[in-house]
């Protein structure tokens, strides 16, 4: 009995180096799963304009249990599991492994697997590894994670409209349908070409419109014009102030934050 709980223990002690530690082999293995969660997402995309065929059931298994596994791992690393399970990333797996293993159960909803794409969100250790080797990432990782939160924010509502309208709606046939419609009503550009079909499209539209488009400037502005930009204070050694600054609010010391004037 000590044997195999003394195998367990090595195994546990391994992954978690694996996922959590900081040498060449965690470095790698994370770059490693952050490939493979790009690939996949690019694969779900390109599936959705491709008949179904033998090989795409065949990656959807394999994707499947890859994820599956991982899955497995973080909760089996998770000191808190009953928290592990109830985060989005992890309720976000748990679907996209449903859809892939059993697609037959969830046919209509079969391309919320995109929601891989809030598993990006989580490659911190990547990000922290980018921050500390490159001097270009660490001038611009604000904008770098502001990309990264809006298009993970697109993926998320072209997912939406693709699942409720590729049934009903003659204008959608796949996701780069549903992408076109999703930021020509997110820029307000609204061409009207394609519109949402049924009380579920209408009510998605409703949400878009209101709320939608407010994260999404939110989200651009994030991009092209930080709210808090990165300026150590002398006396109090805050770091983050307002751009427009004139005193530091920690400790109203005046501040000579560069301006263009703007």
């Amino acid at each position: 009995m000590s044997k195999k709980r003394s195998i367990f223990a090595r195994t546990r002690l391994h992954l978690y180096k694996l996922y959590n530690g900081h040498s060449r082999n965690s470095v790698k293995f994370s770059y490693g799963m952050l490939a493979f969660d790009i690939l996949t997402i690019i694969f779900f995309i390109i599936s959705s304009m491709l008949p179904a065929s033998q090989w795409y059931i065949i990656a959807d298994v394999i994707i499947g249990v890859i994820v599956f596994l991982d899955f497995l791992a973080r909760l089996w690393l998770a000191n808190r599991k009953i928290r592990y399970l109830t985060r989005m990333t992890t309720i976000a797996d748990v679907i996209v492994i449903v859809t892939l293993l059993a697609p037959a159960f969830v046919e209509n909803f079969i391309f919320l697997r995109v929601l891989r794409a809030l598993r990006l969100l989580r490659s911190y250790h990547v990000l922290k590894d980018l921050r500390k080797r490159f001097a270009f990432f660490r001038q611009r990782e604000e904008i770098v994670e502001s990309i990264l939160n809006l298009i993970v924010f697109l993926f998320i509502i072209t997912a939406l409209v693709y699942v409720l309208q590729v049934r009903i709606n003659p204008g959608i046939n796949n996701y780069i349908d549903a992408l076109y419609f999703t930021v020509a009503t997110l820029t307000t550009t609204g061409f009207g070409d394609v519109t949402l079909q049924g009380q579920s499209g209408h009510l998605l539209a409703v949400i878009m419109m209101v709320v939608g488009i407010t994260l999404f400037l939110r989200l651009v502005q994030t991009i092209f014009k930080p709210v808090k930009i990165k300026y150590k204070c002398p006396e109090c050694g805050l770091t983050r102030h307002d751009s427009d600054a004139i005193h530091c609010k920690h400790c109203g010391l005046t501040l000579a934050i560069e301006t263009e004037g703007l």
